[in-house]
């Protein structure tokens, strides 16, 4: 379903207008000063949350069921820049995906999905350059310098 897209000025005007927008589907709000924000009826995400985690659930019991082997040609379908990773890689990547698909599920963060998946096509693009693959395998011989110390952040302190 496409989201109906108002201008922030119209929802600042008239929010009952955009609202009733809302109760019928998602809504675009287009900004001309940061990114555009989507508004969305709660109980629409929590189902949408709910499908998620059971969707998840669901992909997890499947792949306990059946060999590596399957489970790793399902997901070269999906991602076929896994068969530029060696063999013995895949296994990991099958583990990995499906525990970071159900904390993503589970926290409604799927950025943690995108951040893996992410990681590990940018493995597979090392291996398609040789000599990035054997400088990035080999011992670094060079004196980098000085590691700087850490920097406290003023959120990690929760």
């Amino acid at each position: 379903m496409d989201a109906k897209e108002v201008q922030w000025s119209e929802l600042q005007r008239d929010p009952k207008s955009v609202a009733a927008l809302a109760d019928a589907g998602d809504v675009r709000v287009r900004r001309r000063d940061g990114a555009d924000l989507l508004l969305t009826r709660e109980d629409r995400m929590a189902a949408s949350g709910e499908g998620a985690i059971a969707t998840v659930r669901a992909l997890r019991n499947l792949l306990a069921h059946v060999s590596p082997e399957t489970a790793a040609e399902a997901l070269t379908d999906e991602f076929p820049w896994l068969s530029l990773l060696p063999q013995e890689s895949v296994p990991q990547f099958v583990a990995e995906f499906t525990k970071a698909a159900r904390i993503s599920a589970d926290l409604g963060q799927w950025s943690v999905l995108a951040d893996l998946l992410r990681g590990w096509k940018a493995t597979a693009m090392v291996y398609t350059d040789p000599e990035l693959l054997r400088q990035l395998s080999g011992p670094v011989d060079d004196d980098l310098g000085v590691v700087p110390a850490p920097v406290e952040d003023d959120d990690d302190e929760r």
